[in-house]
């Protein structure tokens, strides 16, 4: 394959902002002068610790330490090669490509080409919704309240009645038969692939950035033998445990909310009808139940760490409704948010709520919202004879639990008021219950960690370059070691405290600052080998006056300590703007050379203390002192 010109990529990567491209993903927010931070998308966790500098082009994350520029978050997370994220940056940039040897750009495959299929698909979809045949989709659509400009915004298609329209359609725009199978697409039978959707109501799923990865689609004729919904199989880049429908048009939504709301409907249409009725942050699963996967999304986009947030569930108060509700509130716990239930009046979805009552009673939904564990607990209680002593004593038990995972200190006691007066029980016996409860939990989900860890769970995995992996290295060349040397490992004294910020001056701020300056600070060692390490790469890298040129340099930091350049670059700066970095950082040089200067001095004063003034040697080191004296006063500008 071909190589795309160096100084394409190198263009490509200085015009394209890493904060946007991962801004897509995850919510950022102000972590000082030059640097964003949110929660890592490569593993778990509940504080952000992962961080972003836009003017270097770099992202590291201190929880796990995946560190690097945007090909390499573009890689990680979409599993494509080095070549597929050049082209897939260059695209949205409209900058065209140049490869060695005056090479034309090479098909894209992989990944790249199911992406393309499934746009090529959406097109063709949204091309037959006006069709005449079409017409009974319109009319579907019409029934539920929705108009063009409403199937428009959503990218609203129709497939075909017949076996292969779609699939002769893409083979001519140049898709070969195995490329739309790989997709989900087109089915495989006896005497070859078919069309997957026929005679449906087409609805795109789109990841988070935009990107439609598979398709959602409903039963339209009685003739139709198929399920009422069909989805998508599972493909290389649609893993339905991962999406939710509708994310991509609310991500903007969710992320500038005061609270930072998220309301989980239950269909395509709900979710239609939400945003069409102004709860623009709503969103669905797609043919599979809330899980944890589904809340980790969710947490990056809404940057879940101050406890403010809102995800609001709507479940019908049917026995699925609850089930699903409960299953919710099994893993409510993984959330910072505040979770909620808000069932409609006649236990309406939120599509039919509006088509019979308005949209003024779609965003009542939010007002009537309960808190999930006074939801589950109303469940609880439903199912006991609360007339009976053996019932109210049942209810507890099952109801305490419930009380005891109120991370609120000052609603638990409150709560446990409300359960006691709806039992009638003594609140001390309620009270004595829901603290056993609280003792009996870190039991069990530390025997939920030991399953979840034996089968594979969605945690942080072991091993050098796997994205949640400690010591994972910026580009995967080396393995760290079992105990990786990172900035907080490192002695804390306060030569190694003002090596650290010198170092953190110059790989963000270098670029700014004296190169003379800063080439003579390098020249002093550090007091630690990790920084040590960290300034033979910066000298090594000759070119130091453009923005992103750490980037490079931090690569080639020997190990065990380039975890520890990683960790410089991307460290919060303790400076109000850029303008006051800037300043400290030409401070900091200037205190570097100072005091090695001041050493040196030290030491010419004890050799001429012990050499004859009249020497050779003794008026040598006179001399030397006294240029020594020039150069520290001009340093302080004397």
């Amino acid at each position: 394959m071909p190589r795309i010109l160096q100084a394409d990529v190198d263009e490509v990567k200085a015009r394209t902002r890493i904060d946007e491209i991962i801004g897509e993903r995850v919510a950022l927010r102000s972590a000082g002068v030059g640097s964003l931070k949110g929660l890592c998308p490569f593993h778990d966790e509940k504080s952000p610790s992962f961080h972003v500098r836009p003017q270097v082009g770099y992202y590291h994350c201190f929880g796990c330490g995946e560190s690097g520029d945007v090909y390499t978050f573009l890689r990680e997370m979409d599993h494509v090669t080095f070549t597929e994220a050049v082209e897939r940056l260059a695209g949205r940039l409209g900058y065209p490509l140049h490869y060695e040897d005056g090479a034309s750009a090479p098909g894209t495959s992989g990944r790249a080409r199911l992406y393309a299929a499934n746009a090529a698909a959406v097109e063709f979809f949204r091309g037959e919704i006006g069709s005449a045949e079409a017409e009974t989709a319109r009319a579907f659509l019409g029934e539920r309240g929705f108009d063009a400009a409403h199937a428009n915004h959503f990218a609203v298609g129709y497939a075909p009645r017949g076996w292969d329209n779609m699939t002769n359609a893409l083979v001519r725009k140049g898709f070969t038969r195995d490329e739309l199978l790989a997709a989900g697409l087109v089915s495989q039978g006896n005497h070859g692939v078919y069309d997957r959707f026929r005679g449906r109501l087409i609805w795109p799923i789109r990841d988070v950035t935009g990107q439609t990865i598979g398709f959602g689609a409903r039963k339209l004729y009685e003739d139709d033998k198929g399920p009422k919904y069909l989805n998508t199989p599972e493909t290389p880049i649609y893993k339905k445990a991962q999406v939710l429908y509708g994310l991509d048009l609310a991500k903007r939504d969710i992320a500038r909310g005061d609270p930072k709301r998220v309301v989980v409907v239950e269909g395509y249409t709900d979710v239609m009808a939400c945003h069409v009725a102004g709860i623009t942050t709503a969103v669905a699963t797609c043919g599979t139940a809330f899980g944890v996967d589904h809340i980790n999304v969710l947490r990056r986009v809404m940057g879940d760490d101050s406890g403010h947030g809102e995800v609001v569930f709507t479940f019908d108060p049917d026995a699925a409704g609850q089930k699903a509700a409960l299953r919710a509130f099994a893993e409510e716990k993984r959330f910072n948010a505040q979770t909620y239930v808000a069932v409609a009046p006649d236990g309406l979805d939120p599509c039919d709520l509006r088509l019979q009552r308005g949209d003024q009673a779609v965003l009542s939904l939010m007002t009537s919202k309960v808190p999930m564990f006074e939801f589950v607990i109303d469940q609880r209680l439903a199912s006991y004879d609360l007339a009976s002593v053996e019932g109210r004593v049942g209810a507890l038990r099952a109801a305490a639990p419930v009380l005891a995972d109120i991370r609120d200190a000052l609603l638990r006691p409150e709560y446990e008021r409300v359960l006691a007066r709806r039992l009638g029980m003594d609140p001390t016996d309620v009270h004595r219950e829901v603290e056993a409860a609280a003792r009996r939990a870190p039991a069990e989900r530390r025997a939920d960690d030991r399953r979840t860890q034996q089968h594979g769970g969605d945690g942080a995995t072991s091993g050098s370059g796997t994205p949640g992996a400690p010591g994972a290295s910026l580009a995967g060349e080396e393995q760290m070691p079992a105990v990786a040397v990172t900035l907080a490992t490192l002695p804390r004294t306060p030569d190694v405290y003002r090596d650290r910020n010198t170092l953190m001056a110059f790989l963000q701020y270098g670029h700014l600052l004296d190169q003379d300056l800063m080439a003579e600070a390098l020249q002093t060692p550090f007091s630690h080998p990790a920084f040590d390490a960290v300034r033979a790469a910066i000298l090594a890298h000759s070119e130091r006056t453009k923005p992103g040129w750490a980037l490079t340099a931090i690569g080639g930091v020997r190990e065990p300590y380039r975890l520890v350049a990683g960790e410089l670059l991307a460290a919060e700066f303790p400076a109000k703007d850029e303008q006051a970095a800037v300043v400290a950082a030409q401070d900091l040089a200037l205190s570097k050379v100072e005091r090695a200067m001041n050493a040196q001095k030290n030491e010419l004063l004890g050799a001429v203390q012990r050499i004859a003034a009249e020497s050779e040697e003794g008026r040598a080191l006179r001399v030397q002192l006294r240029e020594l004296d020039v150069r520290i006063r001009s340093l302080r500008g004397e």
